[in-house]
């Protein structure tokens, strides 16, 4: 089960990080760009779709074909949390390394896309306030991991419960009556 989780974390997180890095660049490089949670939450599904394969390769490959819904919901819950750990690690170090004045690309960002929405002064200014203490509180280190693992981790959870669910196949552990 170990192996499968590490290689199916690792891979998993070196998608979600490298989606994350190009979105990232994206907003940072061009004040014009448009996100798009929707998309952006529907990719993560996908990225997490491999959730599923790596539950049932282990299913299949080493429990003979049978799972429990216990036991599939672990090992889909331990491969989000690797390549969501992966995806927060890669995100602190781009973060305080390489794009330190991020915040100051993303608010702009943030409440420009606000003001496309067709919000109104005074939802601008509470915006803005919110940005603000968004900023004051991302300058603590454990704000900026809990945040991330917010992003990502309960996409994850979710799509692990739903593998469990799809996956499971109980063992035959009752015997066959002849008469």
């Amino acid at each position: 089960m170990k192996r499968n989780i590490i290689i199916f974390g690792l891979i998993l997180g070196i998608i979600m990080t490298t989606n994350m890095v190009y979105m990232a660049n994206m907003c940072y490089t061009n004040p014009d760009f448009k996100s798009n949670d929707v998309v952006g939450y529907a990719a993560m599904v996908i990225m997490f779709s491999l959730i599923f394969f790596g539950v049932r390769n282990y299913r299949n490959k080493e429990l003979n074909g049978r799972i429990s819904f216990g036991k599939a919901f672990k090992t889909g819950a331990w491969i989000a949390l690797v390549g969501s750990t992966m995806y927060v690690g890669v995100w602190l170090f781009y973060y305080y390394l390489v794009i330190p004045d991020f915040l100051d690309k993303y608010i702009p960002h943030v409440l420009t896309d606000a003001t496309r929405k067709g919000a109104t002064a005074m939802e601008l200014a509470e915006k803005t306030k919110d940005m603000e203490n968004f900023r004051e509180l991302y300058k603590n280190p454990l704000f900026v991991v809990l945040i991330s693992y917010a992003e990502v981790l309960p996409i994850g959870l979710l799509v692990a419960l739903v593998s469990a669910l799809a996956l499971k196949k109980k063992s035959n552990t009752t015997t066959p009556v002849n008469s």
